[in-house]
């Protein structure tokens, strides 16, 4: 972790004590100026979040602890998170659109959640990108050099190219085919049961109110929260 580089007066920074006010950010989903004094200065653990993004390292951190991971399957789904109305309105300055990652439904404006699990039901990998955007579109990104046996999947991820990505990178996929497909792959049912671990992993993901609903008006602030929570899954 950057920071913690002790100067003539002691340590500059405090790692545990700026992890712990991401921590009650990400658990209580307040808002940063609700962040309580003993964490100190809000623009200052504002500031030190928004750099620690820049440099990836909270995804540093969650591939890290991924090394570890079971990788004998994956199983791989996206999940909507509805976004609040202040999560709109981010200044073309800051990307606009294309850096909001939002979606427009009929149930208002959304992110869908792209995630890897292993085995165990840790968290392997994750993206983020319209609520709109279909699955199969992230799945590459997903599974590629993940060497895992299997890849699990629904119905949503039964396309050719998810198929020939899945076998060129040595797994095997566990897709159901679709009820009107010509000439339907087969697939493992007793297997397939184990697809339950992605849904208890986004359940665990949602106990954390700022990944349960969107807040941030940019992407990229909101997945380092997502990440975070994916962090304390692993160190549970």
């Amino acid at each position: 972790m950057p920071g913690g580089c002790k100067g003539k007066r002691g340590p500059r920074t405090n790692n545990r004590l700026f992890l712990d006010a991401l921590i009650w950010m990400t658990r209580s989903g307040g808002r940063w100026k609700d962040l309580p004094d003993r964490f100190g200065k809000v623009g200052t653990v504002k500031r030190r979040y928004y750099d620690w993004m820049a440099r990836g390292v909270l995804a540093g951190i969650l591939a890290a602890l991924a090394e570890e991971a079971d990788l004998e399957w994956v199983c791989v789904d996206a999940t909507i998170v509805r976004a609040q109305s202040q999560a709109a309105g981010a200044s073309r300055g800051k990307g606009g659109s294309d850096a909001q990652g939002l979606g427009r439904s009929r149930g208002g404006l959304s992110t869908k959640i792209h995630l890897a699990c292993d085995a165990l039901g840790n968290p392997v990998r994750l993206l983020a990108g319209p609520g709109q955007q279909g699955e199969v579109r992230r799945a590459a990104e997903l599974i590629e050099g993940l060497a895992c046996g299997h890849v699990i999947a629904d119905r949503a991820y039964d396309a050719e190219h998810v198929h020939d990505t899945v076998l060129e990178a040595g797994a095997v996929p566990v897709i159901p085919p679709r009820p009107r497909r010509r000439r339907p792959h087969s697939y493992d049912h007793h297997l397939y049961k184990e697809r339950n671990l992605i849904e208890r992993c986004f359940a665990k993901l949602k106990q954390f109110r700022r990944v349960a609903t969107r807040y941030d008006k940019l992407l990229v602030n909101f997945i380092g929260f997502v990440t975070l929570a994916a962090i304390c899954i692993w160190l549970r």
